[in-house]
């Protein structure tokens, strides 16, 4: 298309001065901008190139049509047009943030303002619009919004557990100083499990990840007193976050009580993934062995209680007391534990 074909103002050639070719000149030169001026019945007189790269229209199909064209159904439903004419005439400008259309049919959100056209002797002799497509802005802005919405809820659960975390450490402790320990313990493991999920945008942690993180936790990082094996399997946080409180509690009985309290003691965890009926299992085990003697417990602290009702909520656990060790075992489909692929 020749350049003199895009603006396709109904001027005579000999009438145009140099200073309208200039200021026209500067109109097709703001290609980021689409500059539309329209008579009184709201029927396009011009269209510059950023209304051609904007709206996709070429400059010969869009003049002396309708602008509502590029307006919605539904705002042209409602007369956001006219409105938008209405106060460019009381006002002085009609300001707009909306969806428009573009020629292929798609939507964009546009930024834009309306203005009447005004003569030498201040008779208005019709209109102009102003947009940018702003389409990105509003995708981010959108973005923000919702990353804030998540974050409150990741907040509220997080006080939520911390609050939990508090009241049974403080409720179930000996002391004042050993409520302070199994608090700071506690809170370091939560702690480290929210680092790695940092680490990786807050999408998800490996299982290896959060296990690595308990041996570092009680500082038996490389130690052949924990031998790990397993493939690497993706967990979402919130599984990521309660397996590394599940982990916690019981490396810390371990210690106390079980395997790590002997010298020669070893704590064995291994998982893997089993198809069952048709779905896929992770199945896991945690196995205490060369421990002391172990004898099923009379009563169940905030630790076991945890550890219980953390496992059960993703499928099913159960705790044996052998005589070598204590072993744990699990069976949690993967649906209940990963973000769904879609």
């Amino acid at each position: 298309m020749a350049k003199d074909q895009l603006m396709k103002i109904e001027i005579p050639t000999d009438k145009i001065s140099s200073r309208e070719r200039y200021l026209e000149a500067i109109v097709q030169s703001a290609i980021d901008y689409a500059i539309i001026s329209m008579d009184l019945d709201g029927l396009v007189t011009s269209w510059n190139e950023g209304a051609r790269r904007v709206l996709g229209w070429d400059a010969d199909e869009m003049v002396g049509r309708p602008a509502t064209a590029f307006f919605t159904l539904e705002d042209r439903e409602q007369g956001i047009p006219q409105r938008e004419m209405t106060a460019a005439l009381s006002q002085g400008r009609g300001s707009d943030e909306r969806w428009h259309l573009r020629e292929d049919g798609s939507t964009f959100w546009a930024s834009g303002e309306m203005m009447a056209l005004r003569s030498d002797d201040d008779t208005v002799i019709g209109f102009i619009k102003i947009l940018r497509d702003r389409t990105q802005e509003r995708e981010q802005a959108d973005q923000q919004r919702l990353l804030m919405l998540e974050l409150g809820h990741r907040m509220k659960n997080t006080i939520s557990v911390v609050q939990s975390i508090a009241t049974q450490s403080i409720r179930n402790a000996a002391s004042l100083e050993d409520a302070g320990e199994k608090l700071q313990s506690r809170m370091s493991a939560y702690a480290s499990a929210h680092d790695i999920l940092l680490q990786k945008n807050w999408v998800s942690a490996t299982l290896g990840q959060i296990v690595n993180a308990a041996t570092i936790n009680i500082g038996l990082e490389g130690s052949d007193r924990v031998r790990i094996e397993g493939p690497e399997i993706e967990l979402d946080p919130q599984a990521a976050l309660s397996f590394s409180l599940v982990l916690h509690e019981l490396f810390t009985n371990a210690s106390k009580y079980g395997a790590l309290s002997e010298s020669n003691g070893h704590i064995d965890i291994a998982w893997r993934i089993e198809a069952r009926e048709g779905e896929d299992l992770l199945i896991s085990s945690w196995r205490e062995v060369g421990g002391p003697p172990v004898a099923i417990p009379t009563r169940k602290g905030f630790g076991s209680r945890l550890i219980a009702s953390s496992l059960n909520s993703y499928g099913t656990a159960t705790t044996d007391y052998e005589p070598d060790g204590v072993v744990v075992t699990t069976a949690m489909p993967l649906s209940r534990i990963q973000f769904e692929k879609n």
